[in-house]
């Protein structure tokens, strides 16, 4: 389980939350895939090329690598929310621990990402995309499916929240 404690220090902040000696990336994956119940006990979002974990007090930016960008997806069928930067500590959509099939394809039609998935218990799958490129994030769930456009380029969402499936 993922606690929080107020920090003295930036490095304090992720020590507290057993974040310390992990890279940006290894932070997304961990708390996106944390099956703790949502909100969780802190802040933490992510940024087309940071990670920013807080705990009400103090506030840290841990960098991403370059070439990557983090796009979280929660498809649904009745329920939402609007997001720009994924909360990986509150956003909470309604498709929890389903099987999905993922396919990503860029501008150009070259697959990135084809696979049999399964939300995360927050309701999303994320994907590490490269950066500069757009196309269409396409999810199925059994008579389901739906699609969307996504890009990776400067300013652009990591949460996708209007993937709806039909």
């Amino acid at each position: 389980m993922l606690a929080g404690c107020s920090a003295t220090s930036d490095d304090d902040v992720l020590a507290d939350l057993g974040l310390d000696g992990l890279t940006g990336q290894e932070i997304v994956t961990r708390l996106d895939t944390s099956t703790d119940s949502r909100p969780l006990n802190f802040t933490a979002s992510v940024r087309e090329d940071e990670v920013l974990v807080g705990d009400g007090t103090a506030e840290v930016a841990v960098p991403l690598d370059e070439g990557e960008f983090y796009v979280s997806i929660a498809p649904y069928i009745e329920t939402t929310h609007e997001c720009y930067f994924h909360s990986l500590a509150t956003c909470q959509g309604e498709l929890v621990d389903e099987p999905v099939e993922v396919t990503i394809t860029d501008a150009d039609g070259v697959v990135l990402v084809e696979e049999s998935a399964t939300t995360y218990s927050n309701g999303f799958v994320g994907y590490w995309l490269p950066e500069d490129v757009e196309g269409t994030i396409e999810i199925t769930q059994g008579d389901l499916s739906g699609n969307v456009p996504f890009s990776t380029t400067e300013g652009s969402p990591t949460c996708v929240t209007t993937l709806q499936l039909t």
